[in-house]
């Protein structure tokens, strides 16, 4: 009944696929957008590399088109950069909390200001859906807005000696950070790291990937329009030589880094060999667990959001979805009918729901898992195929439709264990709680997890059996700012967001106090 049920949504789905590219209207457009100043911003102005390593095309995902052509920094444009940064830094270290906050409280302002012309740059810069885009803004102002109230409140301890004697800390800032950043989410990525930063007295040197760096510019310029000091937020731009350059520059205290388990094996090896401070956001493979008793519909909508958003390039999605063999057929039936209503369209249109693969490299990457599962015994439920788009401006780009997988019983295939970054969903049965606890346990990663269920003490039980950074009980892929957000195992080391990101960004100094005679034995 089910594999029926499945034909008849298929069918559906490419009658309805044929209509939903036809008669497209757009306000802005994609292929429309053109980079005519430098990318590069030290010591407070955009300025031109100076020395080149190479020439990166800036590819917007959605058309395949050229957006410009960018040099890829070397040793000089880094050093420049972080003695931009060095330099501010000694002046704002020195400020109040209250004084950093005020700076950075009217940056949010000015962010929020220009979110949609921000948006639609991030949308050119990754092929999201402006909807999508908008949210990401509107989490790095939140994240700006959270911080400049921290500054503010940071302070030490007080510990009361014998004999009138006392003693003290300070969190005080580690210098220069430097902030290398992934491309699914640049502006998120580059406000997450630079706001915590900026507000416990530090400087940033920003990396954003050579994939998407339109939108930290732009947040550099926020920065400066809001009086951060010039050379207190600099943007370099490349590849991986530049960002070798810069984590292994001696005057950067700290590297935050997010994106893949292999560069950031690399990054904790160059802050090795100088004994510097080290934060990764990694990848995930996370498990979503579905209980018998859960809410159904409220399970297939967070089953939706925790593999379907940014084209599934999302590192904390739940892309292992465990379901309990009472309510498989039902659940499989109404994700499978779901999933094939998700259509594409030009990322600038209001009703697109995916856009594009960030480019064919990636996409092909993506398919080469999903043919690999074909191969290895697994059965495609629906998608999982490259989408020619129908509107001529978008044929250069690379969509996929997005895809449910049914791999059987065993986890063992390559697809279960690891990191697609696309739009693919794993699907599983499964019979017992201490099964799944397993199975979802049973991972090189740890960065996210999830529950659905109405039983509440299972899900607390749940929560704390899951090997990972962040459970989700009755929900999937919220980031409230409040929050800490990091991984376990090989996901990541240190937390981004919360107060304890205070910790850090700073280092902790003791201070002794004696009131009274120096007693000597000498």
């Amino acid at each position: 009944m089910l594999s029926f049920r499945l034909q008849q949504l298929r069918l559906l789905a490419c009658n309805s696929l044929n209509k939903s590219h036809r008669n497209i209207i757009r306000s802005v457009a994609s292929g429309t957008y053109n980079v005519t100043t430098p990318l590069n911003f030290i010591g407070g102005q955009r300025v031109e590399t100076e020395e080149s390593l190479s020439i990166i095309d800036v590819i917007e995902p959605a058309t395949g088109k050229v957006m410009c052509q960018m040099h890829e920094c070397g040793a000089t444009d880094v050093n420049n950069a972080v003695n931009a940064a060095k330099q501010a830094q000694l002046e704002w270290g020195k400020l109040s909390g209250f004084e950093r906050g005020k700076i950075l409280s009217k940056s949010s302002v000015l962010l929020k200001q220009k979110q949609e012309e921000i948006a639609r740059m991030e949308v050119y810069d990754t092929g999201k859906p402006i909807q999508e885009a908008r949210v990401d803004v509107q989490t790095a102002i939140d994240s700006i807005e959270y911080f400049s109230g921290i500054a503010s409140t940071l302070c030490g301890q007080h510990f009361s000696l014998p004999n009138g004697s006392f003693g003290y800390t300070r969190r005080e800032p580690l210098g220069v950070v430097a902030a290398i950043g992934a491309w699914n989410y640049p502006i998120q990525i580059a406000a997450w790291k630079a706001a915590p930063a900026l507000a416990t007295g530090n400087a940033v040197v920003c990396k954003p990937s050579q994939f998407t760096p339109l939108t930290a510019v732009a947040l550099a310029e926020v920065f400066i329009e809001g009086g951060l000091p010039s050379g207190l937020f600099n943007v370099v731009q490349g590849a991986g030589e530049t960002g070798n350059h810069l984590t292994r520059h001696p005057d950067v205290a700290k590297v935050t880094f997010t994106g893949s388990i292999e560069t950031g094996s690399k990054v904790m090896q160059n802050c090795a060999a100088d004994i510097r401070h080290v934060t990764l956001e990694l990848g995930g493979k996370s498990p979503l667990i579905l209980f018998g008793d859960c809410d159904i519909t409220n399970a297939v909508n967070g089953a939706l959001m925790a593999n379907f958003l940014s084209q599934g390039q999302v590192c904390s999605n739940g892309t292992r979805v465990f379901i309990q063999d009472d309510i498989y057929d039902e659940v499989v039936t109404m994700l499978v009918e779901r999933t094939l209503g998700i259509k594409h369209g030009d990322p600038h249109h209001e009703h697109t729901k995916m856009g594009a693969m960030m480019n064919e490299e990636h996409a092909h990457k993506v398919m080469g898992f999903i043919e690999r599962a074909k191969k290895e015994g697994a059965e495609v439920l629906c998608g999982g195929e490259l989408v020619q788009m129908e509107d001529p401006v978008l044929r250069g780009g690379s969509y996929i439709s997005p895809c449910i997988i049914k791999t059987g019983p065993s986890d063992s295939m390559e697809i279960s264990r690891e990191e697609l970054f696309g739009p693919v969903m794993n699907v599983y049965s499964f019979k017992t709680e201490d099964e799944v606890i397993r199975r979802a346990n049973d991972s090189k990663y740890g960065l996210a997890s999830g529950v659905f269920t109405k039983d509440i003490q299972r899900a607390h039980r749940v929560a704390a059996s899951m090997q990972a950074g962040s459970c989700y009980i009755n929900n999937y892929n919220i980031f409230p700012i409040e929050m800490p957000f990091g991984g376990y195992k090989k996901s990541g080391l240190g937390r981004e967001n919360g107060t304890v990101t205070v910790d850090y960004f700073t280092q902790l100094k003791t201070v002794y106090v004696e009131m009274n005679d120096v007693e000597c034995s000498l």
